[in-house]
């Protein structure tokens, strides 16, 4: 499952096209200031014959100050500032712009990989895994609380509330989430949801159905040949900035998975990596399923949500 050369390249070959994109976009714009905005075109040309002037005479001898320098291009720019603000157009209209400002687009930081870059990996790697096309339809600006009433409906305020202080707390306290409860409440949507506002901020998420997961791991498992595919399945899952877990339960547990699901979450406590887990499970359910070890992780490093009420699916489907 590692990336093949050809996986690469086509990477590399999309931040190409994006880079080519935003060039393409910002010259355009800067065609728009320069015909439509008066003044600034002349003073956009005074900033090269400045410069140009400003070399010409070091190379002469004459001894200059390159703060004298950057104080008269500072000038220049501040007063392009003001033709921009006049003509109705933001301070930075005619800055590049980004999919990703961390790296440029370029996919790298220093010679790492950047969080972009390991996403796009992740997109390549797991097609079930496809978490942006599951952002289109779920999202916190389509989340609703009108099918949740008294109980049902607090509790989904906290778990909202918690969801976003995840969010904000993501950077620097590494948080865990659990949502457990009845069928169709919602789990699944605002775990998508988490995970939208993750990726616009630059990291990394793995999404997959406990299903899904414990299947390919046993897969990769059990082929001498895969070896490598599961080592670097491991690292994804041990590794990915955010990973969720969803319908926990709904795989086939035995002994086996249940080991490799307490390696999974004790290994990312560890590394300080913050995981998402949905079930529709009850604690006492985790605890009897699963191991002792696997619940006290969970009931003691996770932030635990329930959410309970109507099956919003079938509700939905009643409705039209």
């Amino acid at each position: 499952m590692a990336l093949t050369n050809t996986q690469y390249d086509e990477i590399m070959h999309e931040y190409e096209m994006t880079r080519a994109f935003h060039r393409d976009d910002q010259g355009g714009r800067i065609k728009y200031v320069e015909e439509h905005v008066p003044g600034f075109l002349e003073l956009e040309q005074s900033t090269g014959s400045i410069s140009a002037e400003f070399g010409r005479r070091l190379l002469a001898g004459e001894k200059l100050s390159k703060e004298k320098l950057h104080s008269m291009l500072e000038e220049i720019s501040a007063k392009k500032k003001v033709l921009l603000r006049e003509a109705g157009l933001p301070e930075n209209y005619l800055e590049m712009e980004y999919d990703c400002p961390i790296c440029k687009d370029t996919g790298y930081v220093d010679n790492e990989k950047c969080s972009c870059f390991r996403q796009k990996i992740i997109n390549k790697l797991y097609s079930e895994s496809n978490i942006k096309k599951l952002t289109e339809k779920a999202n916190f600006s389509l989340l609703s609380d009108e099918f949740y009433t008294g109980e049902d409906l607090e509790r989904f305020h906290v778990a909202v509330k918690t969801s976003k202080d995840f969010i904000n707390n993501f950077e620097t306290s590494y948080p865990n989430l659990f949502f457990y409860g009845t069928v169709g409440t919602g789990k699944s949507f605002l775990s998508v949801c988490v995970a939208k506002e993750i990726l616009e901020r630059g990291y990394s998420v793995l999404y997959f159905s406990a299903a899904g997961l414990f299947t390919l791991i046993q897969t990769n498992s059990f082929d001498y040949k895969k070896s490598e595919e599961l080592r670097t399945l491991y690292d994804d899952l041990y590794n990915t900035d955010l990973l969720i877990i969803d319908d926990l339960g709904t795989e086939n547990v035995t002994k086996s998975s249940s080991s490799e699901f307490f390696a999974i979450i004790n290994e990312r406590l560890i590394r300080n990596k913050s995981t998402l887990i949905t079930t529709n499970l009850s604690l006492e359910g985790i605890k009897s399923i699963y191991s002792e070890r696997i619940f006290s992780r969970i009931s003691s490093s996770y932030h635990l949500c329930k959410l309970s009420g109507p099956d919003i699916r079938v509700l939905k489907k009643l409705q039209y």
